[in-house]
Order: structure tokens, then C-alpha cells, then sequence
């Protein structure tokens, strides 16, 4: 359904009437496109202590030049070397002279180092970087996202910084994104499809937000399959005809699930999206055993037991990705939505649990993705008045799109970003309510 008031708001008669009611103003967001694949303008370094990172080059490579005396598309503040108070008057005296500058739809990514338990000066002020950056995303406006990553190599995070220094990240912002020593990642040869090679498995994916995930894959090279329950066959195998790929319908939920799986892919599997989900919405009171169940089988149970099967099958690669997806509900809860919730927790659970011991046993990351509102059919269906409270309560001031989450996924699913592992990333304009 088309955001009607995002398109009043870009007219000069609504933006006149919005400014003088102090109403939200959002903006239209600048979005990936053949046409557009970068953002247009300059990038501008700036420095808060002393660093020891080896940023420039890496930066070169994120396809935005040096800023002129215009107005910047992005911002980059290395502020890995602030280990006390005082350091921290110098992301000030960095940040406050440039934010007017930045262009619309520009970006702020401001790098930290990780929390040192020997140092509590140095960990207070990295976190104290933390509360900055989520407060500067809360009021920069003007379609602009601030996200702060933490890491010791700047190497290790080039497809991170390529990610948010781009428009695919259009939807992402309020983030805390921690990057780990480098990891035996894959260099792609062609940055424009570093899937290429590889075979990418999506749940739930004949329509919604598993549709454009696949088309996201495929478009970054990846061979697609595309599973979902055998009575979505039609649209299945519509999409996996349209992206090169194939269709394989079953349960996801069947105890022998993941054993069909390996056995439909003899060659083995190299990215594992957990997308497949449904909502039994009911206040807990009124709510029947069966529609817990039902969203907890589908949703979490079936995403813990394929996942076992296919890494003790061997059928996930070594260099491998699985992603999964939460929701911001299971982060910040959702009145009528317990069992909802309680399955998108739980899949940040087992994300955090997981993700080293794959790492190390496999050779595999895991990350998951958390949607917030999300226009889609799903949400298209919601009251008037609750599903505008939900396009408008994030910084952004807007619903995203399908596209912003497959954008998220596909970077987690890329070849160098091995060394991003363990992380819960919010696809919701940086929501204003909850964590």
C-alpha cells in the first residue's frame, strides 16, 4: 500500500502544513538502483583521538570520493582511539561543525573500538559513543542514518563500511554493528556480484520479504532456491523461474525437513536464510494452545532443528552464512503478539549461542536480521490509525521496504564479511520505542 502521506509531505503545500502543525516529515529515502548505485557526493574523514587504524585505503574502495567544500554524502568518524572523557569533546568539536552539511539521505558511521574490561576510562567512553550515536540518528532528519561500528581492523570491515556507506543501507540506522578479526573471508573478484558461485537457500520465499531476498541473492550472483510449503508451489515456482533458480516445496516444519533439504543439494550449500514465518496474533489471554504452538513451530523450532540438520549433514560450506530472521518484537515486544515474540527471541538466542561455535566448528557465521514495519501485505492490512503509528514511530519517519531487509541480508551473506558473526542488525529506521 502506497505511503500516502510520505508523498503529501515532498509537495510544497505539505510540507508548509506539516512544519506548521509539527507534524513528522519524512523523507524519500535514496535507494539501490542500476542507476544509483552509490550515493551522490563526496565523503568526508574525520578523526576523534589518536587511531591506529588504517582507514584511507579501505575507504578509497567504498566508490565515494573526497568531499569538496559541498555538502557531503557521508561521514566517517574514527573515533577508535577516545579512551576517556576528554577525547570524547573531540567527537564534538569533529561532528557539530559538519552535521548541517550533510546531503539528504547522507550517512554518519562512526567506528569505535571494542570495550576494554581492563580500562573501565576507555570502556566508559566507547560506550559513551554508543548513546551518542543512537541520539544523533534520533534527530539528524532529513532521510540521514548514523550507525556506529565497533572493530580493530579496518580490513576486516570493508564490506561493512561499503554496506552503510551506500544506498542499500537506506533503512538501517541506530545500529551498533561489532566486527571481529579478520576471518579466512572471500575476497570477491567482482564487487557488484560477490555471490557468484554460490548457492543460497531461502525460506518462505514465494512472496513478501523471502521474494525479495531471493531477488536480492540472485542479483548479487548467487544461485537461488526457493523453499516454501507446497501449497505456495504456483508463486515458488514463479519466483525461482524469473531468478535462474529452483523451487523446493515442503514444510519447513516436517521433523525430516533439514534431510530433505541435504538431499536436494548433493553439491552442498553455501548461504542458509531463515525467512519463513506466520503471526497468530492474540492477547495471551485469549490465546489458544494451538496458535502458540503454531508460531513457535514455524518460526524458531524449525529454524533449530534444519539448522542443526544441515551443519552435522556438512551441507552448509565452510566460508558459509546463515542469516536469520527476527523482528523487533522480539526485542522490544508487541501487545498481542507473546508467542510472536517469544519465537523471535528466541532466534536471537540462538544466534548469539551459535554463532561462535559455527565459526569455529564450521567455519560458518551466523547473523540475523530484525524487521520493523515493514510494507507488506501483512501490514497493509492493519487498522488506519495503528499502521500509521508504525510507519511514523522510527527516526525515519516511514515504513520500510521487502528490499531494505534483502539489502541487510544480502551483506551478511557476502563473501568478506566473515568477520561480522554473532550480530542482531534492526531493519527498522532506528524504531523510537524499545531496545
Amino acid at each position: 500500500m502506497a505511503d500516502r502521506y510520505l508523498s503529501f509531505t515532498g509537495t510544497a503545500p505539505g510540507r508548509f502544513l506539516t512544519r506548521r502543525l509539527g507534524l513528522p516529515q519524512p523523507a524519500a529515502l535514496v535507494r539501490w538502483s542500476p542507476e544509483r548505485p552509490a550515493l551522490a557526493g563526496g565523503l568526508r574523514h574525520l578523526t576523534a583521538g589518536t587511531s591506529g587504524l588504517d582507514l584511507p585505503p579501505v575507504l578509497a574502495r567504498t566508490g565515494i570520493g573526497p568531499a569538496g567544500s559541498d555538502r557531503a554524502a557521508a561521514v566517517v568518524l574514527d573515533a577508535t582511539g577516545v579512551r576517556d572523557v576528554e577525547g570524547l569533546a573531540e567527537v564534538h568539536a569533529a561532528l557539530h561543525p559538519v552535521v548541517r552539511s550533510i546531503a539528504a539521505s547522507g550517512r554518519v558511521v562512526v567506528l569505535g573500538a571494542p570495550l576494554d574490561p581492563a580500562d573501565h576510562h576507555q570502556a566508559a567512553a566507547q560506550q559513551a559513543l554508543e548513546g551518542f550515536t543512537r541520539s544523533l540518528g534520533k534527530e539528524i532528519g532529513r532521510g540521514r542514518t548514523v550507525n556506529l561500528v565497533r572493530l580493530t581492523d579496518a580490513s576486516a570491515a570493508e564490506s561493512t563500511l561499503r554496506f552503510l556507506l551506500s544506498p542499500k543501507s537506506a533503512y538501517v540506522s541506530g545500529q551498533v554493528i561489532e566486527v571481529g578479526p579478520p576471518q579466512e573471508t572471500t575476497t570477491p573478484v567482482d564487487w557488484a556480484r560477490p555471490l557468484t558461485g554460490r548457492t543460497a537457500l531461502v525460506t518462505g520465499a514465494a512472496r513478501g520479504i523471502g521474494e525479495a531476498v531471493a531477488e536480492t541473492l540472485a542479483r548479487e550472483g548467487a544461485r537461488v532456491v526457493v523453499l516454501d510449503v507446497p501449497q505456495a508451489g504456483q508463486d515458488a515456482r514463479r519466483v525461482a523461474d524469473r531468478l535462474g533458480g529452483t523451487a523446493l516445496l515442503l514444510d519447513i516444519t516436517a521433523a525430516d525437513a533439514g534431510a530433505r533439504i541435504a538431499e536436494a543439494l548433493p553439491d552442498g550449500l553455501d548461504l542458509l536464510i531463515h525467512n519463513a514465518g506466520i503471526t497468530r496474533d492474540r492477547r495471551l489471554v485469549n490465546m489458544p494452545a494451538e496458535r502458540w504452538i503454531s508460531v513457535l513451530e514455524v518460526n524458531l523450532a524449525s529454524v533449530l532443528r534444519t539448522t542443526d540438520a544441515l551443519l552435522k549433514a556438512g551441507t552448509l560450506k565452510r566460508g558459509g552464512s546463515i542469516v536469520a530472521t527476527a523482528s523487533i518484537a522480539g526485542l522490544a515486544g508487541n501487545a498481542g503478539q507473546t508467542n510472536y515474540g517469544a519465537s523471535k527471541a528466541g532466534v536471537v538466542g540462538l544466534v548469539r549461542s551459535l554463532a561462535p561455535r559455527a565459526l569455529a566448528e564450521h567455519g560458518v557465521t551466523v547473523n540475523a536480521v530484525a524487521p520493523g514495519f515493514i510494507e507488506t501485505k501483512m501490514t497493509a492490512a492493519i487498522p488506519l490509525f495503528i499502521r500509521e503509528a508504525g510507519r511514523r514511530m522510527n527516526s525515519l519517519a516511514q515504513g520500510g521496504l521487502p528490499v531494505d531487509v534483502a539489502e541487510t541480508t544480502a551483506w551478511l551473506a557476502h563473501p568478506a564479511s566473515g568477520a561480522v558473526n554473532g550480530q542482531i542488525v534492526r531493519v527498522c529506521g532506528q524504531s523510537l520505542l524499545g531496545a
